[in-house]
């Protein structure tokens, strides 16, 4: 049946591109999480009325984060090109994809962490530290806790995001299904080897969609 819907569908080829889809959102999104999240709470606390207070440190953390969150991706690639020629010693390939990937997701993930910071209530904030807790102790126990579904909910955001980011990075040879598409299905006007690309993003989209979904809801305690 789906050798005659998708005749020029080569599965093993569709199978192992969607393999280096995953493989690039799933390690990009971690990597992001956690640079986004280091970079959000400085942001936040650097912040006025805040524990490191600090407009100088706070302007260059906020203008960095929104210089590279306004680059448009594909953009980004090609700028980062010497980069992760540098970096990795090639331009091709599903690693090589991953530094353009992080560099541009991490500061839009950044200003989410940013937003859900803010919505903490000062109270809680001010409460810990008017008994003295370190700023680790208020990082770990008061911030991340209290603002952890719309974390959660950011990240799953940042990760639909990334497998669009995959699929534009395929464009220049980075591998997964949107190079599939383009090289195999576009190029070669197989129109059901992109079709079949497009409905496999759509699922992978989905199952996070759902999977994020799950989890803030659960963690969710309000």
């Amino acid at each position: 049946m789906l050798s005659e819907l998708f005749p020029n569908v080569r599965w093993e080829d569709m199978w192992q591109a969607t393999y280096d889809t995953l493989y690039m959102t799933i390690i990009s999104t971690a990597a992001t999480f956690v640079i986004g999240l280091i970079v959000g709470i400085v942001l936040f606390l650097t912040s006025p009325h805040q524990i490191w207070a600090n407009k100088i440190a706070n302007f260059i953390t906020g203008s960095l984060v929104n210089i590279f969150r306004s680059i448009p991706f594909i953009v980004l690639i090609i700028l980062l090109i010497p980069f992760t020629k540098f970096l990795l010693g090639t331009i091709r390939g599903v690693e090589a994809a991953l530094p353009a990937l992080i560099i541009g997701a991490a500061p839009f993930y950044a200003r989410m962490v940013l937003i859900a910071l803010r919505e903490i209530d000062k109270g809680v904030i001010e409460a810990a530290r008017s008994m003295g807790a370190k700023t680790s102790t208020i990082i770990w126990k008061v911030l991340i806790p209290e603002s952890m579904p719309a974390l959660l909910s950011g990240i799953t955001v940042t990760a639909v995001t990334l497998v669009g980011y995959t699929a534009m990075a395929g464009i220049i040879g980075a591998g997964g299904l949107g190079n599939l598409a383009f090289i195999d299905g576009f190029q070669r006007s197989r129109d059901d080897v992109t079709l079949m690309a497009t409905i496999i993003i759509l699922i992978i989209v989905f199952i996070i969609q759902f999977i994020g979904d799950f989890i803030t809801t659960k963690t969710d305690k309000r």
